[in-house]
């Protein structure tokens, strides 16, 4: 008698079809059962027995990590709840297709008067799946066919080889996965990879061959990543036009680096949050473990979010960051910040600021761009409640600086020429959320302080992208 299915959080009936029984049965019901009734809805309980049933590659011992919680619950709403979490944790593994949670009373010799069984039935996911989607980046689209090997192991590993087709980058890699039992936000992954880009505001293109390491884990309120890469740079021309100071960086060239980022996310969406807050902090050192490049590199990431009056959001964004070039050697073209375009100082071009030697564009050493946002319901709020809802009005004011510092100054000569010829913009438009993949916005931009050499888009400018200033 009395099986229940634990599939959601809502509001649990103690007693009518859900649970097996009506009260209008319960004068024709037999004493045991009327007892055992009793004894569901209103004492506690004892979960005797945990099984899995489904399994076919997948290691028994990496699943008791997940489910060992529902042992501890103390009445049947307690069971059902630490089911449907033990379920979701099964889930977020990838390893399974669907999870069925049943539960129900003891049964056999052992059986106590208050004893639960709880069995999960899953089905697990194929061993070779294969999958073909689009994604958005900074303003390019690329297409994405990939294979994948979920749990190839039986705890959780995952092989995947990937390639992507895009308008401005060509890439494919292959990667292992493997998460930590118990512990799936601890996880190492390794990766080998080739990735082929063209850059046409520097006349560049470049080709990466390379393999990387990285270990994931949360500490307090933070995720840290910690990353070796080695690469092996190719660059050259992308046009005959490219001036000299792009055909100087051409050639071949080795990075060795270690990294470490920091991220602290409390914003409830990372497309189009309505409130939280993201700081994200990432150093990068390189040719301390071999190779050509040698520099420090720091990057911050700032970004606040509020709701505003009558359903609109206030945002603001801050970003900075520094490269320190090591040894004497100058920083190479492809490791320098770019600024500017539809998804940071918008009203300039795709990474149109800063320094330039005929038309293409250097890159900088140091830079910071700062965005003050309102994000407000369209007007008369068309297709409230449904499709109308992705899409959100759009006041902005931003601003930033691109630049190569003198390091034998000192900090208040660095932040003086950072405060200099200032590039601001402002405008107005729409912004259309696609899921959590991606967003698109459709500003009319007025850009202000242009200097000599930028490149600008003053009225309609579109983008696309994930990160946004």
């Amino acid at each position: 008698m009395g099986t229940v299915h634990a599939r959601s959080l809502d509001p649990l009936p103690m007693h009518g079809r859900d649970l097996g029984v009506n009260h209008d049965d319960m004068e024709g019901m037999e004493p045991e059962q009327a007892t055992k009734q009793e004894i569901l809805e209103n004492r506690n309980v004892v979960v005797q027995h945990v099984n899995i049933e489904g399994l076919g590659r997948t290691k028994e011992d990496y699943l008791g990590y997940e489910i060992a919680d529902v042992f501890n619950a103390k009445n049947l709403i307690d069971v059902m709840k630490k089911s449907h979490d033990a379920r979701m944790r099964l889930l977020r593994l990838g390893i399974f297709k669907e999870v069925e949670v049943l539960i129900d009373v003891s049964e056999g010799s052992d059986a106590l008067p208050n004893g639960l069984d709880v069995t999960f039935e899953v089905t697990e996911l194929k061993r070779l799946t294969g999958s073909y989607n689009t994604m958005v980046g900074n303003n390019e689209g690329s297409m994405v066919l990939g294979v994948k090997l979920p749990n190839a192991l039986g705890r959780g590993e995952k092989v995947t080889f990937q390639f992507s087709y895009g308008t401005k980058e060509t890439s494919y890699g292959l990667s292992f996965f493997k998460p930590q039992p118990g512990h799936f936000e601890r996880n190492f992954t390794l990766n080998l990879y080739k990735v082929t880009g063209q850059f046409p505001w520097s006349s560049l293109k470049e080709t990466d061959r390379g393999v990387s390491t990285e270990l994931n884990f949360p500490l307090w309120m933070s995720m840290h990543t910690l990353k070796w890469e080695g690469v092996w740079r190719e660059l050259g021309c992308l046009a005959r036009s490219a001036s000299f100071a792009v055909r100087e960086e051409s050639g071949h060239s080795l990075k060795s680096s270690l990294s470490h980022t920091m991220a602290i996310d409390t914003r409830n969406s990372a497309i189009l949050p309505r409130r939280g807050a993201l700081l994200r902090i990432n150093q990068e050192l390189a040719g301390y473990t071999g190779g050509d490049a040698s520099f420090l590199k720091e990057d911050v990431e700032l970004q606040l979010n509020r709701p505003f009056l009558f359903g609109s959001v206030l945002s603001a964004s801050l970003w900075g960051g520094m490269l320190v070039p090591i040894g004497g050697k100058p920083s190479c073209i492809a490791d320098r910040f770019y600024l500017g375009g539809p998804t940071s100082v918008r009203g300039f071009g795709m990474y149109s600021i800063g320094p330039q030697s005929e038309g293409d564009y250097l890159g900088g050493e140091a830079y910071w761009a700062g965005g003050l946002h309102l994000y407000t319901p369209l007007p008369f709020r068309p297709g409230r409640g449904g499709f109308g809802d992705l899409f959100r009005t759009h006041f902005f004011l931003n601003a930033g600086n691109l630049c190569n510092l003198n390091y034998g100054e000192g900090p208040q000569a660095h932040l003086q020429k950072l405060a200099e010829c200032i590039r601001w913009s402002y405008g107005a438009g729409i912004v259309l959320r696609l899921g959590n993949i991606a967003r698109l916005e459709l500003n009319y931009c007025i850009p202000m302080g242009v200097q000599s050499g930028d490149r600008i888009c003053d009225g309609v400018q579109f983008g696309a992208g994930i990160r946004f200033l």
